[in-house]
């Protein structure tokens, strides 16, 4: 049976536009005179150019989750209960040889399923490495996917899942617009199933990928329900491993994913509608559901981070920091980031050298974590005046008080507390210019965020045209500096 598909008031006022222009001298409706049919030719024409009109719906997606110590020995039957017969396991050669990628290869064998491993991963990876990924997944062809690591793992396990299914797609064609050309994911993945090993990204709940697109200097990557992991395997003894950096700087990424998913623009006034519930962003703006779980992972972080930074040993702060990545990411993966992330991808993108202590790598490397954090600060003071409930009530979960606190006070009170919370961890840079950057940078950092619209759509007290945009990401970034 077919179904009409009613068009868009826009589309409808189209078409009515040019069946006026084609007409040679009357109103096709009533063969009116050439004064009528010049007020209805305007009015059509004011209808066919108006704004585009504003959200009014959120839709909630996040993978299932399966938390608790020693999970991961469950994933072998996972895979069987799936009639899975060949599982491409991801990870990287850290990940390798520790007791997360033990234990799950050994369930995998329990169990019987084949697999084999692509062990090339790079930490936040470029491009180019994230092809090799995709060219391997081609190569193996097989029934379904297992990733076993941070974010880049997970990452990369996605988008080569993603490619292996569309085998003739152009890479730019799924990576977000305007870098890429955003096509939609139009059919069902192979089951991927994600087993975080730090507690930072959240990646295990979204259908988020990120990488360097070495061509433009800053990173990007691809959004899509459909990537989301069909489980989370969240095992608090996979993070156990984690050097005290490692756990810092992941940590970051969590604590910048809650604040900005819970002061991001209302879901209510993203622009425009979607035409069709697939062109939905995951992204969405703040909404009811997100914002639970977005400041619940904010209180968590300001409580267990510094905890799990200074003792090695306490496991209770490394469980409720894991928990709280898988939090957090549930309330960003259907809300979204905003300037923070924003502004990260040129601050990695353009790393002059820089190589954050604790990390395992060859290569210079700015951890995620650290370049959403290193400006966030400036940023809650810039986005303070839009929302100032919500700042200061993440201000009084620091430990701010808010007691006698003026509205158009938000913003600092709130940068302050994040400046001062950063400070409070330690052997974190303080600012910009601690990764090697100076001020000349600032246009070319500026240049690499303004493409990040996916992000920066969702930014609030940022709804002006692009010159004022400039403007106000090299303000922040000129305040960024140093702290």
């Amino acid at each position: 049976m077919l179904t009409k598909v009613a068009p868009t008031v826009r589309q409808r006022a189209t078409s009515l536009l040019r069946t006026i222009q084609n007409h040679s001298g009357a109103c096709p409706c009533h063969a009116c005179q050439s004064g009528h049919f010049g007020s209805a030719l305007d009015a059509v024409r004011k209808l066919a150019s108006a704004p585009p009109q504003k959200e009014y719906a959120f839709e909630l997606a996040a993978s299932n989750i399966r938390y608790g110590n020693g999970v991961t020995r469950e994933v072998g039957m996972d895979f069987k209960n799936l009639g899975a017969k060949k599982v491409a396991v991801f990870t990287d050669k850290t990940i390798l040889n520790l007791d997360p990628m033990k234990n799950a290869i050994a369930a995998l064998e329990a169990e019987g399923v084949q697999y084999e491993i692509y062990s090339d991963v790079r930490v936040e990876p470029k491009d180019g490495a994230v092809k090799d990924a995709i060219a391997w997944a081609k190569r193996t062809a097989p029934d379904a996917y297992l990733a076993v690591g941070g974010g880049s793992v997970m990452d990369t396990c996605k988008i080569a899942s993603l490619y292996e299914s569309y085998p003739d797609a152009d890479f730019l064609d799924f990576v977000n617009a305007p870098l890429g050309k955003g096509r939609p994911i139009d059919k069902k993945l192979k089951p991927l199933i994600a087993v975080p090993t730090t507690a930072g990204t959240g990646s295990e709940t979204t259908g988020t990928a990120i990488f360097d697109l070495v061509s433009a200097k800053a990173k990007t990557g691809i959004a899509h329900r459909a990537l989301k992991p069909l489980l989370g395997i969240v095992d608090p003894i996979n993070t156990r491993s984690m050097p005290s950096q490692v756990k810092s700087s992941s940590g970051l990424d969590v604590l910048c994913h809650s604040l900005e998913s819970w002061t991001a623009i209302p879901y209510y006034e993203r622009v425009p509608r979607p035409t069709n519930p697939l062109l939905r962003p995951a992204y969405q703006g703040a909404n009811p559901i997100s914002d639970v779980f977005s400041f619940e992972a904010l209180r968590m972080t300001v409580k267990y981070l510094p905890r799990t930074v200074k003792d090695p040993e306490d496991t209770e702060a490394q469980e409720k920091m894991l928990l709280a990545a898988t939090l957090a990411g549930v309330g960003f993966g259907n809300a979204g980031v905003h300037l923070c992330h924003g502004l990260s991808y040129p601050i990695s993108g353009m790393n002059k050298g820089y190589k954050h202590a604790g990390y395992a790598v060859d290569h210079p490397i700015i951890p995620h974590g650290v370049s959403v954090a290193v400006t966030a600060p400036q940023v809650f003071r810039f986005t303070g005046p839009t929302n100032p409930d919500r700042h200061l009530q993440a201000a009084e979960v620091f430990g701010a008080d808010i007691s006698n606190a003026k509205a158009e006070s938000a913003g600092e009170i709130l940068g302050e507390a994040v400046q001062k919370f950063l400070i409070g961890l330690g052997d974190q840079p303080r600012g910009i210019s601690d990764l090697g950057f100076t001020k000349e940078d600032i246009p070319a950092l500026v240049d690499g965020a303004m493409p990040q619209n996916r992000v920066l759509m969702l930014a609030p007290n940022f709804q002006h045209d692009d010159e004022r945009k400039r403007e106000d990401l090299a303000k922040i970034l000129e305040a960024s500096l140093t702290y």
